[in-house]
């Protein structure tokens, strides 16, 4: 009965976990991706301060999609070191500390969001300082949380790396999902490099890009196939009938 309970435990967490997988991407889509571009314009201060005034709603929105990304990711986080511990005990360790820390940042980095709402809608603020003194100050930190973004990049591209050994050597799930997440993992890396350090150029962008697209198509492929298939069972079997014996 044990074994059958763990059985259906294992289950039910490969497929939260796809769950889980899939409404991050959802948020991450609407608070990382669309709600700075309507709000951000690059060089052009007035602009963005002006975007900001008149879509307070949209970036209120992004930042709670934010805060649900970093809640749902320590949940994730959780679950996946469960499901991958009897593989390498040691690696599943450096994937979830790697993600953990990811959210870390992810939530210092909200303070970049914060701070320039708060400017731009305090009376005190609107006295103290010029107009364009307000609005450079407010795109200067609205662009300071993008470097954030690249900062957690660094943690995130080290837990694909991570992630991508695990599903290929757990058997759980096909060894091209691992192999896609493990190559695309270096886009990550690479990018917050280039962008922290500003030693990207054109061919650097180009593999850059190419590596993201490859990390893309195993990240949702993975988020699908846990959702639908869960995981082989007979080989998460095998793999804690081994790691039982062991101890």
């Amino acid at each position: 009965m044990t074994e059958i309970t763990n059985q259906i435990q294992a289950m039910t967490y490969a497929k939260f976990a796809g769950l889980l997988y899939l409404l991050i991407a959802i948020s991450g889509g609407f608070s990382i991706g669309y709600m700075p571009s309507v709000i951000i314009v690059s060089d052009d201060a007035a602009t963005t301060a002006q975007n900001l005034l008149e879509n307070q709603g949209l970036f209120r929105l992004g930042i709670l999609g934010d805060i649900v990304i970093i809640l749902l990711e320590i949940i994730l986080t959780v679950i996946l070191y469960r499901l991958f511990k009897p593989i390498n005990q040691t690696i599943s360790m450096i994937a979830a500390f790697s993600r953990l820390s990811m959210s870390i940042v992810m939530g210092l980095n909200l303070l970049n969001y914060l701070i320039p709402y708060h400017l731009l809608n305090s009376a005190n603020n609107l006295v103290a300082f010029e107009i364009d003194e307000l609005q450079s100050l407010v795109l200067v930190f609205l662009e300071a949380h993008e470097y954030g973004v690249y900062i957690w990049g660094l943690f995130f591209g080290l837990h694909l790396i991570s992630l991508g050994y695990l599903v290929f050597k757990s058997g759980y799930f096909p060894k091209v999902l691992g192999l896609l997440m493990g190559i695309g993992s270096f886009g990550y890396s690479l990018e917050s490099i280039g962008e922290i350090t500003l030693t990207h150029n054109e061919l650097f962008s180009i593999l850059v890009i190419a590596l993201l697209v490859i990390v893309t198509i195993g990240e949702l492929s993975f988020t699908f196939w846990l959702l639908i298939k869960g995981l082989n069972i007979e080989e998460w079997n095998k793999r804690n009938f081994k790691r039982v014996n062991k101890n």
